[in-house]
């Protein structure tokens, strides 16, 4: 593979690039943001991404690092598409009304919306899951499940497609679901490249996982 584009299902022109908005937050999980983030990334033929925060800058992850916010929420373009990381910080936005008015506000207008680890919580805080399908991190479930008593929360799920919102499980999960979203777009090859690329062992069922019976959720 002599590219991380190679030609082929990934460089089809008849699919438009459309806009994915990434939301930071001090205290972000880096690898919710950055695990999907490589897989939208390589896959330019789709994506446009754009960080947002609501003030735009350096925001500080859980982790420690900082991340550049490219956008505030008053100069936010229209998105297709939006990511919402989890981290420690949901704990301090999910009572958040600027938070939760813009991201219920965007959800309503995107084609997708995913959620990473307890930024099911942000979803659920927004209203954007009542009524749906979801999961979220397992070792944080109840908290998160109290979020959002008017979900159905799903304990034993990798990841949760309810059509136009997509939830992931904890941290490492985005990954699954983020090519996931690229299969459902494309086709389940061009994940599978961008899986290869990555040198990353899909798990490519909804279904696995182990971590909610070590939690002790099923």
């Amino acid at each position: 593979m002599s590219s991380l584009h190679p030609e082929g299902p990934m460089d089809e022109s008849s699919r438009s690039v459309r806009k994915l908005g990434a939301l930071v937050f001090p205290g972000f999980e880096t690898l919710d943001l950055f695990g999907p983030l490589q897989i939208f990334g390589n896959a330019r033929h789709l994506f446009d991404i754009v960080t947002v925060a609501h003030t735009a800058g350096p925001v500080r992850s859980a982790q420690g690092q900082s991340i550049l916010a490219e956008v505030g929420f008053d100069e936010c373009p229209e998105l297709d598409f939006m990511l919402v990381p989890g981290g420690q910080g949901t704990r301090n936005l999910v009572d958040d009304e600027d938070h939760m008015t813009w991201i219920s506000a965007r959800a309503a207008r995107c084609e997708i919306t995913m959620s990473v680890c307890t930024g099911a919580a942000l979803l659920a805080g927004a209203g954007t899951l009542d009524g749906l399908r979801a999961t979220t991190n397992k070792l944080a479930f109840e908290w998160v499940v109290s979020r959002g008593p008017g979900v159905d929360w799903v304990a034993e799920a990798r990841w949760i497609d309810s059509g136009h919102v997509v939830t992931a499980a904890g941290v490492s999960a985005g990954i699954d679901m983020a090519l996931a979203v690229v299969a459902r777009l494309t086709d389940v090859e061009t994940a599978r490249l961008l899986a290869q690329t990555a040198e990353y062992d899909w798990h490519d069922d909804p279904a696995w996982d182990p971590f909610a019976r070590l939690a002790g959720l099923v």
